[in-house]
């Protein structure tokens, strides 16, 4: 490929500059796109992305009622902000943590075995940086359950509503799978009876939902610029790369977000920022036939999602 042809190709494996969206027949076009994209990796696929400053939009299936899984750990980040602003709460407080009665989880306080005393903002950390449901919990036992509701409220996700703590949730996959416990978990039938998979039965939201709640904590909406600042901070240090961060692999495009996972669900929301100033809140929710515990192509598949629709928001 001479100089010349490789200056004429569309911008894919770089980052083009942002433009203005035309309509139409690329929203179809999108679509299309998105569509394919999760069919090849063998999930059911909803999404919505929105320019912040903009508020140009993509969706496919944006209203769509999803678990959240871990991904209401957004929603908790939120609400401690929220309280700190108003001097409900000190980011610096601390708590502790005994090595027992710990929420269960592969990562974290949950993998620890002695005692720890952390401040409400390091717990903050391990809950958002590698989705640590011991911290959570503690966090939400500071907080509270109808805080976190009240705050989606006050936020306007009216489809959006946390109804158990993170080791609530799990307590009810144990209950729902029956005496062969985690084993049960790669048979389909098992996986139609667990709660915590059902919209209507456990913590939920849409794609829309998350986005305008990205779109407040990047505009300063949800707390004032310090705090909003510290969540931004924090979302940023995430360290899940297989998922939203994996469609833009650039070094000046920056992607801070949070990940969500049970069994034949994969979710990701997040801001994707670019060095000419654009930015753009997605959220994107799978789910799969398959009961692995490892499916790279569902995992990537959110990355591509995502680059697919910021594509067509910075098309010209």
């Amino acid at each position: 490929m001479t100089p010349t042809e490789h200056a004429r190709r569309p911008p894919v494996g770089r980052w083009a500059p942002a433009r203005r969206r035309r309509r139409g027949h690329s929203d179809t076009v999108t679509a299309a796109r998105l569509d394919a994209a999760f069919a090849d990796a063998g999930v059911t696929g909803w999404l919505h992305a929105v320019d912040i400053d903009s508020e140009a939009q993509v969706g496919a299936g944006a209203d769509q009622p999803v678990c959240t899984a871990s991904v209401h750990k957004l929603c908790v980040l939120v609400t401690l902000h929220e309280l700190a602003a108003a001097g409900e709460l000190d980011l610096t407080e601390r708590i502790e943590c005994p090595p027992t009665g710990r929420t269960p989880g592969p990562t974290g306080l949950a993998a620890m075995l002695d005692p720890v005393l952390l401040s409400l903002r390091d717990a903050a950390f391990l809950m958002m940086s590698v989705s640590d449901n011991t911290a959570a919990d503690l966090l939400l036992r500071r907080v509270g359950l109808d805080a976190v509701n009240r705050t989606a409220a006050r936020l306007g996700l009216t489809r959006t509503r946390a109804v158990y703590g993170f080791g609530e949730m799990l307590g009810t996959m144990r209950e729902d799978a029956g005496p062969d416990g985690a084993r049960a978990l790669t048979d389909p039938h098992v996986i139609t009876r667990l709660r915590a998979l059902d919209p209507a039965r456990t913590n939920h939201s849409t794609p829309r939902d998350m986005t305008r709640l990205l779109g407040a904590v990047w505009r300063d909406e949800a707390c004032p610029p310090e705090y909003g600042a510290a969540m931004r901070r924090i979302m940023g240090l995430q360290v899940w790369p297989h998922r939203l961060a994996s469609g833009f692999p650039f070094d000046d495009v920056h992607v801070a977000g949070k990940t969500g996972s049970l069994p034949t669900l994969r979710n990701e929301v997040g801001v994707v920022e670019y060095p000419d100033g654009g930015r753009y809140a997605v959220a994107v929710f799978t789910r799969t036939a398959h009961t692995a515990a490892v499916l790279p192509a569902a995992d990537a598949v959110i990355g591509t999602a995502a680059r697919i629709a910021v594509d067509a928001l910075r098309a010209p």
